[in-house]
């Protein structure tokens, strides 16, 4: 298969990037790592009269630590966030569910920038942004925006980012003290999108469930935190029946699709047990992570 004609510019700074955005509008594509963009250009669902390729524009790579945030440039390849020593000690969430983003080939091209722009209901990045409560920016001609998760995912595979604007980076919030993270997926094969993922978050204080954070991917439009579920479970003790509720009350409310992949109630079913099987980790995390004494150090990426 081959995609249709189009013009290809390949801006060198974020500026020139912009012009042509600007220029061409709703008519232009931006290629980032390209592995969600190009199936589609050779299927010919998108039909773009101009493609901005903007891997020349190096500043937008990096993965850094400031303040209690992990700043990840837009450009920044899956496989380097999955290498990085300080993604794994700041923000393990995120260094366990980039693994199983696709295959080792996906993770060397695909960018953090663009899988959160892609924004694929089945996506494992967009989860682990709900669950940190993290943000993007975008930059356009009015400036820059930061925009909180809940506010960017706005469909399937639609988002707040304008036409005319490009995102740049992503912020993943550290997680809290005295916690731990786990992420938790099926898929038809490995390497595949998730049918059901969960990403869990759980703070530990005198034995009890401080706070807890849920995440779902591939049960809905976007991804999908468990209100319910969350304030149910702060102040509990993680007893397998209060894992087992939690899990009943997260996956209650959730509408997943019927596809060709999997039935709804068959992923509403693994939803439950998943968020049981993720808290159960995370807890047990936290417990290992304090005793370890482990503290997100500043330098790396």
């Amino acid at each position: 298969m081959k995609p249709p004609p189009f013009r290809y510019a390949a801006p060198r700074s974020v500026a020139e990037a912009l012009a042509l955005l600007a220029e061409y509008g709703p008519e232009a594509k931006v290629l980032a790592g390209g592995q969600s963009l190009v199936p589609l250009l050779n299927m010919r669902l998108v039909r773009p009269e101009v493609i901005v390729d903007i891997n020349p524009i190096g500043r937008l790579a990096y993965i850094r630590r400031r303040g209690d945030r992990l700043l990840v440039g837009a450009l920044t390849r899956q496989r380097d966030v999955e290498a990085s020593a300080l993604v794994a000690r700041a923000v393990p969430l995120l260094a366990e569910a980039i693994r199983l983003v696709g295959h080792p080939q996906i993770r060397n091209r695909g960018t953090v920038g663009g899988s959160i722009a892609h924004a694929d209901p089945a996506a494992e990045l967009p989860a682990v942004l709900a669950a940190l409560d993290g943000e993007v920016v975008v930059v356009g001609p009015a400036g820059t925006r930061v925009i909180g998760w809940e506010h960017f995912f706005t469909g399937y595979l639609t988002t707040a980012v304008g036409p005319d604007e490009l995102v740049t980076e992503v912020r993943f919030p550290l997680p809290p003290p005295r916690s731990g993270s786990a992420f938790l997926e099926v898929a038809r094969r490995h390497g595949d999108f998730a049918l059901v993922g969960v990403a869990a978050l759980v703070q530990r204080e005198d034995g009890r469930i401080a706070a807890a954070r849920l995440a779902f991917t591939g049960v809905g439009p976007g991804p999908l935190r468990a209100p319910e579920a969350e304030a149910f479970l702060a102040g509990r003790e993680p007893t397998p029946e209060v894992l087992a509720e939690a899990g009943r009350l997260a996956a209650a409310p959730l509408e997943p699709p019927d596809d060709i992949h999997a039935t709804s109630t068959y992923r509403k079913e693994v939803a439950a047990v998943l968020v049981r099987r993720a808290l159960a980790a995370a807890w047990d995390r936290a417990a290992a992570r304090r005793r370890a004494g482990r503290r997100p150090r500043d330098a790396d990426g």
